[in-house]
C-alpha cells in the first residue's frame, strides 16, 4: 500500500524513482480505506532530506499512510526555503485539535545545549504532552529521544569526550519483543552525537524497558511499558551518504573530527558500507505494524485521552 503525500513535495519524485509506492493526495481521496495518519515533527535543519528519508521507510510497508509534516512556530528554519515550509508544513496550532495514529519526532543539532535553552523547547514540550494523549504511539529519534526522556522521566544527557560518530554493532536484549522481531543477532545503527543519555537512570526507571544496546554506542532502543513512546538514540533513517556529508562538512569547517567508524569501505572515503538498511526497514515496519496499526482504534477520534 502507498504512502500518501502531495505530488509536488520533493520526496515524491525521489521515492517514485526508487519504486516506493507513493500516491498523490487527490487520488488517495477516492480510496475506500481508512489509512494511518502519521505526523512528523521535523526538527532537522536538512528538512527536505529528512522528509525523504522518513517517507521512504514509511512507504516501504503494506499499510496506506497519510503524512502530516509539522514544524515549530517558535523557530524559523534557516536552511529550508520559506515557500517550502509554508506549502508543506503545518504548525502545532494547526493540528492540536486532531488525533493521529502515530507521530515521529526527529533529532536536532542542539544536543550540546541545555534543553531549556533551546528556542522551541516550550513548544516542543507542548507537542510531547499533546502526543501522550492524542497519538497512539510516538517514535522519538536521537535528540528527540533525549528530549522526551528528559521531559517525561527527568533523565538527562551526559556530554561525551568526543563525538560518537559511525555505524555501531548493536544487540537486541529482548529479541522476542515486537519492535525487534526479525533483526539479526547483531545489527547496525548509525550514530552522530556529542552526548549520551544517563543509562543508570534509564535502568532505574520502572516505566521503561531497554530493548537494544551497543557496547560502543550505549543504549540504542527503549520503549515505555505502555508502548506509547519509542526512543531510538541513533539514526537508522539516514541515507547512504548522510554521515559522509556530515564528515566533510565538519572537515571543511576546520573542526577536529575522526572518520565515522565502520562506515567507509576499506578505509576509502569515496565508498560507503551501507550496513543498516535492513535494520531501518524492520524497525519502521515493526513500529507501524505492531505499535500503530494493531494498537490504534478504527475510529481515530476514540484514542484514549488518558495517560
Amino acid at each position: 500500500m502507498p504512502i500518501v503525500i502531495q505530488k509536488d513535495l520533493p520526496a515524491f519524485d525521489v521515492l517514485t524513482k526508487e519504486n516506493i509506492f507513493v500516491m498523490p493526495t487527490n487520488r488517495a481521496a477516492t480510496q475506500d480505506i481508512r489509512p494511518l495518519d502519521i505526523a512528523i515533527v521535523n526538527l532537522m535543519p536538512t528538512k527536505i532530506e529528512t522528509e525523504t528519508q522518513l517517507l521512504r521507510l514509511l512507504g516501504n510497508t503494506p499499510l496506506q499512510v497519510n503524512v502530516t509534516l509539522i514544524n515549530t512556530a517558535s523557530y524559523k528554519s534557516r536552511h529550508t526555503s520559506e515557500s517550502h515550509m509554508s506549502k508543506f508544513y503545518k504548525s502545532f496550532a494547526d493540528i492540536k485539535n486532531r488525533t493521529f495514529d502515530g507521530m515521529i519526532v526527529t533529532g536536532a543539532p542542539v544536543e550540546t545545549m541545555a534543553f531549556e535553552d533551546v528556542d522551541y523547547w516550550h513548544e516542543l514540550t507542548e507537542i510531547m504532552d499533546y502526543a501522550r494523549k492524542n497519538v497512539t504511539t510516538t517514535l522519538y529519534i536521537c535528540w528527540g529521544a533525549q528530549a522526551a526522556l528528559y521531559h517525561f522521566y527527568g533523565i538527562d544527557k551526559i556530554p561525551l569526550p568526543k563525538k560518537k560518530f559511525g555505524i555501531f554493532p548493536t544487540v537486541a536484549l529482548k529479541p522476542t519483543e515486537m519492535l525487534t522481531k526479525g533483526l539479526s543477532d547483531v545489527f547496525f545503527v548509525p550514530h552522530s552525537r556529542h552526548t549520551v543519555i544517563n543509562e543508570k537512570e534509564v535502568y532505574k526507571n520502572t516505566e521503561l524497558t531497554v530493548l537494544a544496546k551497543s557496547d560502543e554506542a550505549g543504549i540504542t532502543l527503549i520503549k515505555s511499558n505502555d508502548n506509547r513512546n519509542i526512543f531510538v538514540t541513533g539514526h537508522v533513517e539516514y541515507d547512504r551518504d548522510t554521515l559522509k556529508t556530515e564528515y566533510f562538512r565538519d572537515l571543511n569547517k576546520g573542526l577536529k573530527i575522526e572518520s565515522p567508524k565502520n562506515y567507509f569501505a576499506d578505509g576509502k572515503c569515496d565508498k560507503v558500507n551501507m550496513s543498516w538498511t535492513s535494520t531501518a526497514t524492520i524497525l519502521f515496519s515493526n513500529w507501524l505494524n505492531y505499535y500503530v496499526y494493531q494498537a490504534t482504534p478504527y475510529d481515530i477520534e476514540s484514542i484514549n485521552q488518558g495517560e
